[in-house]
């Protein structure tokens, strides 16, 4: 019978130590499968023992340190090791430089300033590089810490000193940006894992619960009070309410959910409670898909780096064997002196160690990321950024992308006699009861317009679910709500739809001001389009690059947008895994016949 162990392994962060697992696991018998995610830093194995120890003591065997995951708990709880501070390596470089400095003033690499200053900054930054060149010699593994132990150590025997603390200092930072970058896209992980709740509210009988959302089954009632986050994906079955999707689907406003409509978890709940029927268990929810998409985009490695760990499985062994024939067949097949060519042989090895190809690798692609970063571009990882001269097309989100990703009031219309401050006045202040985003809106519109005058005061003020709010002002009632609301109170005629209909095809989204006989203004609202996303898109069309908008928002207001911005290619209504698919099916059309290229999504 086969079992499955998980294992959390601190020291898990490149293909070097997962290559040392693999060669130490895949000898014993009993293990049919072993599985790497080095995002996570775990390792699951199937094998058929039935106790995990000796897998656990084969793992420590090689100096990692590894404990079984505890699957019932929600997220890893497992302690990361802690990578050479960057403090500690900008001491140990400027040792390094002293020493190189010094020996070049002394005209003397040997000299004891030099060799305590070089001893100095190996031990501060080589303690790791040397521990895993000892445990790759121990295993027989020729990695590339075997090939940086052997550079080290042969520099400092023929008197190399301020060489030796140099390489030592550089790779330690290689290792460190890497570790730097890894740690980042744990850190976005844990956060997108940080929006769904612990714990939920279920139905059990006539009773309602607090209990773990790992304990949930498919089937069970979850209740969801105003400000609450939505613990698991489901079917709304009684209540409604105004639901913000953002986090999920990237819509620039809440959705209204009425019953038999579909909630994700993470998705806050603005306003109003309501049950749900759980349709999906926490690893099968929408955002659960989400965090393994991320997970194996950044898992994923640049060519270049995937050609470094190729190129070194064969160049280490081919160095070392070359390093070795020097070192003998000139003695022994021609009787000169051992040291001589034992020296040449370190020096082969010291010159031959790939340093500046593995610090160039990983500091390129981080540099190349975090300058993206900085204007605004999340590329998910180094094969995205190495095929970007090879773009044909671009997807772009739409909410806050190419729009600011919040609303604003784009229009205001008054009726009845009324003039725009006496309507935004009526709405302003009721919706400053409202927490709804669109009211928010409203209410920042007025304090930017007419921040000295006061709101007017509101009594009886009451929440309309998935409608708008009530409320009197000087003893007459005020509605300020959606276009349904308008037509439940009877007060829509030709001309208000005819005008509504117009705002809705632009993408605003339409409030209604109102009492209960007369209609006496409209607001538009919308997500405005960034300052410079026409530029940007302009750009893009001179290069020759398709630009695709893909978006959660409905076919309106996406279309009202892409005309803005002049995209040539509109898709809406897209969750997370349709905008996936939409890449992926426009790679393979645009592409036809050709190489293909995965989109990256900006």
């Amino acid at each position: 019978m086969n079992n499955t162990t998980i294992f959390s392994i601190p020291e898990l962060d490149c293909p070097s130590e997962e290559k040392l697992i693999r060669k130490q696991l895949q000898s014993m018998p009993g293990i049919s499968g072993i599985d790497f995610n080095l995002m996570a830093q775990e390792v699951t194995i199937t094998h058929t023992f039935n106790d995990h120890q000796p897998l656990l003591k084969a793992i420590q065997s090689i100096g990692m340190q590894a404990s079984v995951k505890d699957t019932a708990q929600p997220a890893p709880q497992t302690t990361t090791a802690q990578p050479l501070s960057w403090w500690l390596l900008a001491v140990a470089g400027l040792l390094a430089l002293s020493a190189e400095i010094t020996g070049l003033f002394l005209n003397d690499e040997q000299s004891f300033a030099v060799i305590v200053l070089a001893i100095l900054a190996i031990a501060l930054s080589g303690k790791s590089t040397l521990m895993k060149g000892l445990t790759a010699l121990r295993t027989l593994t020729l990695n590339i810490h075997f090939l940086m132990m052997i550079a080290i150590t042969g520099a400092m025997f023929i008197g190399e000193w301020p060489e030796a603390a140099m390489v030592t200092v550089l790779f330690a930072l290689a290792e460190r940006i890497e570790s730097y970058s890894l740690d980042k896209a744990r850190l976005a992980i844990k956060n997108l894992m940080a929006i769904t709740p612990a714990t939920a509210t279920v139905k059990n009988g006539d009773n309602w619960q607090t209990i773990a959302v790992n304990e949930i089954s498919v089937g069970a009632t979850i209740r969801v009070k105003p400000g609450e986050r939505i613990p698991l994906d489901g079917i709304l079955t009684a209540g409604q309410s105004s639901v913000n999707q953002a986090p999920i689907t990237g819509e620039s406003l809440p959705v209204e959910k009425q019953v038999g409509d579909t909630v994700y978890a993470g998705a806050i709940n603005e306003r109003g409670s309501f049950e749900f029927t759980v349709t999906a268990l926490p690893s099968d929810t929408l955002v659960a898909k989400i965090i393994r998409a991320v997970q194996q985009a950044q898992a994923e490695r640049a060519p270049t780096q995937r050609f470094v760990d190729q190129f070194a499985k064969y160049y280490t062994p081919a160095m070392v064997l070359f390093a070795i024939l020097i070192a003998t067949i000139p003695p022994l097949a021609f009787g000169l002196p051992f040291y001589p060519w034992i020296a040449k042989a370190l020096v082969l090895l010291v010159i031959a160690c790939p340093c500046a190809l593995v610090i160039s690798t990983p500091v390129t692609v981080v540099s190349g990321l975090a300058a993206a970063a900085k204007q605004g571009i999340l590329i998910k990882g180094g094969s995205y950024l190495e095929q970007g001269h090879k773009l044909k097309a671009i997807a772009l989100d739409k909410t806050g992308t190419l729009t600011q990703g919040k609303p604003v009031v784009t229009r205001l219309i008054p009726m009845d006699g009324q003039t725009e401050q006496s309507v935004l006045h009526l709405a302003a202040s009721l919706d400053s009861h409202s927490e709804h985003p669109v009211a928010g809106a409203i209410v920042s519109a007025w304090q930017q317009a007419y921040a000295d005058t006061p709101l007017l005061p509101v009594t009886q003020f009451v929440a309309i679910t998935g409608r708008g709010v009530s409320g009197f002002i000087d003893g007459l009632r005020y509605y300020v709500g959606n276009h349904q609301l308008a037509e439940d109170n009877r007060v829509c005629n030709a001309d208000l739809e005819s005008l509504l209909a117009r705002l809705e095809q632009a993408g605003n989204t339409t409030i209604v001001v109102s009492t209960d006989s007369a209609v006496l203004g409209v607001l538009a609202v919308a997500d405005t389009v960034r300052t410079h996303s026409l530029e940007a898109v302009q750009a893009l069309h001179q290069l020759g690059i398709k630009t695709i908008m893909i978006t959660g928002d409905n076919a309106i207001t996406a279309q009202a947008i892409a005309k803005e911005v002049n995209i040539d290619e509109v898709r809406a209504n897209l969750l997370p895994t349709d905008k996936l698919n939409t890449i992926n099916y426009q790679t393979s059309t645009i592409f036809a016949g050709q190489r293909q290229l995965r989109l990256p999504v900006l």
